[in-house]
């Protein structure tokens, strides 16, 4: 509704300045901005982290409405790209990521002096600005598994060769150690939508809107596939330049919960088909991480496909040699495929689906920590990972010899959910993955989606996909850099859609 409103107003405002006269935005109309780009290392790559949680939104008290919604944050840790602002008369420079999966604008502030981090970055200094208006409310915005904490003030930024007049931001007080030490940016500036805001302040784009800075109600990506070219990318706000594209954008709705999210179809690994997310699933398009995450169910199959380092899981084995033959019979017979891991005995209720536990049992052992119990949710969620995979095999018409064998293969393929998966740096041999959107494939090529990083003057390569689990009804896929260099990205915010094309 918040955005509906906005729209409204700016079309009024549009009617109304052409009518008298006095249109005082650029001839342009569009802000340019240059991103730079740092090379990946392995301990950023090693530190890095995504989260994402699944709860119900209460809609109304009273009638007990309730809405699913996905709270997605992460650390930062492996960003590569990012550009300087101001804050400020005169401005002080910041180096900060924009950000399409937050919306509020950050950065240290002189008053952070118990964190040693903040000693190592610009800082604000709201002394030294003509334009600053105090606030001073507190200020929490989420950062991986805590918060940065601060105060809300108000000044002018400068994006590109423009002002955005009386911005409220947040000035960090209080940063992690560990969390900022190695970061080689200060702040961060979200694109996002206003609702999943800190106090739901406005954001940066949005007064770009309503101060008639930008009058398109757009912004587009481009991210340079040269590696060694000085030019990282771009960001026009405002416009989209037809020189970074070739052919037509492919455009699919945004869903309305806060976050560039979209809907894909089918995940295919070189010609066969996952069958996940046929029926679609959620994936939130963010420019704050360089990796493509999805559920540990399809990145186990790709990390199989591309010859990946997996994490051998005995919890998974044990489910298959018990009950794969059960499982099988099942699946041959009819049965729902939901149903089959009740029926045997493992889980306690039908489609209780909750892969969180997978992922909480292999965090636990790859850091050595005491081996977790073989508790009955571990097992079910293992059980249901067996029941999806034979039920893949079985639509191909696989022989149960093989299909057992590829399964077994899986089980110790399972993506490690503290680390990154090494692969072969030879990639000529390695299968396309394609993610459908709006009906038409993107293929992914392996020069694509597979990492280049140095280490002790060697080069390694990492497969460019991590597991992200939340709720299995709803796998979430996010698609970050690697799919972003590969296509050119139009963040439509007065249609509400994204649109893609394959990068020039």
């Amino acid at each position: 509704m918040k955005i509906k409103i906005l729209l409204a107003a700016l079309l009024i405002w549009n009617l109304c300045t052409s009518s008298f006269g006095f249109n005082n935005a650029s001839a342009n109309n569009t802000i340019r901005i240059g991103l730079k780009r740092r090379t990946l290392d392995i301990h950023s790559i090693k530190a890095a982290r995504i989260y994402a949680k699944h709860h119900h939104k209460d809609l109304n008290m009273n009638l007990g409405a309730l809405r699913d919604e996905i709270v997605y944050v992460k650390n930062y840790m492996d960003v590569q790209y990012f550009a300087e602002i101001g804050i400020g008369s005169p401005p002080q420079h910041f180096a900060v990521v924009f950000d399409t999966a937050s919306s509020n604008l950050w950065v240290p502030s002189s008053k952070c002096i118990f964190s040693i981090a903040c000693y190592l970055r610009s800082k604000y200094r709201s002394r030294l600005s003509i334009t600053y208006t105090k606030i001073g409310n507190p200020s929490k915005i989420p950062f991986g598994t805590r918060s940065v904490r601060g105060l809300f003030s108000q000044d002018n930024v400068k994006v590109g060769s423009s002002v955005i007049n009386q911005q409220v931001f947040t000035e960090v007080t209080r940063e992690g150690f560990f969390t900022f030490l190695s970061a080689r940016y200060d702040g961060v500036l979200g694109l996002g939508f206003q609702d999943v805001a800190a106090e739901r302040v406005t954001p940066v784009w949005y007064n770009m809107l309503l101060q008639r800075i930008v009058t398109q109600p757009i912004f587009s990506l481009w991210l340079n596939q040269d590696p060694k070219s000085r030019l990282g990318g771009e960001i026009l706000f405002g416009g989209v330049d037809s020189t970074h594209f070739r052919g037509q954008h492919t455009y699919v709705p945004v869903a309305q919960n806060g976050y560039w999210e979209i809907e894909i179809g089918d995940v295919v690994i070189g010609n066969n088909s996952t069958g996940l997310c046929k029926g679609g699933c959620p994936a939130i398009v963010d420019t704050g991480t360089s990796f493509l995450a999805g559920p540990t169910t399809i990145l186990t199959q790709i990390n199989h496909a591309i010859g990946a380092e997996g994490f051998v899981s005995m919890e998974c084995k044990t489910v298959f040699s018990n009950y794969g033959n059960m499982i099988w019979e099942n699946l041959v017979s009819g049965l729902q495929p939901e149903r089959i891991c009740h029926r045997i005995g493992i889980c306690t209720r039908n489609g209780t689906f909750d892969v969180s536990h997978v992922e909480e049992k292999m965090v636990a052992r790859s850091s050595k920590l005491e081996k977790l119990p073989n508790d009955e949710s571990g097992l079910c969620s293992f059980c249901e990972m067996t029941v999806f995979w034979m039920q893949v095999e079985l639509r191909k018409e696989t022989t149960k010899e093989k299909a057992f064998e590829y399964v077994n293969q899986l089980c110790e393929k399972l993506p490690d959910p503290r680390g990154k998966s090494y692969i072969n740096c030879d990639v000529f041999s390695l299968p396309h993955i394609t993610i459908t959107i709006g009906n038409k494939p993107f293929p992914l090529s392996p020069d694509q989606y597979v990492i280049r990083v140095e280490d002790n003057h060697d080069t390694r390569c990492l497969s460019g996909f991590t597991a992200l689990d939340v709720h299995p009804r709803r796998p979430l896929w996010v698609l970050g850099d690697v799919f972003l260099r590969a296509y050119h990205t139009v963040f439509d915010f007065g249609n509400l859609q994204l649109g893609f094309a394959e990068s020039d």
